[in-house]
């Protein structure tokens, strides 16, 4: 009876491996689809959803195509950069979001971090300042370290003898990488992994 009481056990906790995942991600974008699809109110289920997204699109679209599109965009932005108060959220927000997805999105240059020099400690980072001159910081570069499943992390000031740019990873691999915790895998480790296993 033990033994079969701990394989259900075993068997019941590899579900829950297989099947969180899975779960949490479908509630995620059933989250994202209802909060979305709700700022239209009085239409059909998912008709608010489409709305929002194709408004989303037309915006983008006219805001980098057209020069009337951009022109208005480009005075809707100066002047909320100018209004006490507001000025600091919009432009702190707008940053942030450049850092990520926009054309001066900083988060695109991984790197390693010397934070230890005995023992010999490395970090994943993204430099976001190569010259920190115009601080009275004469070979010095900033680099965002990024913390371990979270969205949060820390800027660092070192000198530029002690960061080394990353040659195996592209930026989203080394995001992935270090919010991870490191757990991930190149595509070459995981196709090699597979076929140990096959082999086996």
């Amino acid at each position: 009876m033990r033994r079969i009481a701990a394989i259900l056990f075993r068997s019941f906790l590899q579900g829950l491996l297989i099947l969180s995942p899975i779960a949490i991600t479908a509630y995620v974008i059933y989250t994202v689809f209802s909060s979305v699809d709700n700022l239209v109110p009085y239409v059909p289920r998912g008709l608010g959803f489409v709305i929002i997204v194709a408004l989303v699109t037309f915006i983008g679209y006219m805001g980098t195509r057209f020069f009337v599109g951009r022109l208005l965009f480009d005075g809707f932005d100066y002047l909320l950069e100018r209004i006490p108060g507001i000025k600091y959220i919009y432009s702190s927000i707008k940053d942030v979001l450049d850092s990520f997805v926009g054309d001066k999105k900083r988060f695109n240059k991984p790197v390693w971090v010397c934070v230890n020099l005995n023992p010999e400690i490395w970090r994943v980072g993204f430099m976001t300042q190569q010259d920190m001159a115009y601080l009275g910081m004469q070979n010095k570069v900033a680099v965002y370290l990024p913390h371990a499943y979270a969205i949060s992390g820390w800027v660092i000031v070192v000198e530029e003898k002690h960061v080394k740019p990353m040659t195996k990873m592209n930026a989203a691999e080394a995001m992935k990488f270090a919010v991870s915790g490191g757990i991930t895998s190149s595509e070459e480790d995981k196709h090699h992994d597979k076929h140990q296993i096959g082999a086996s």
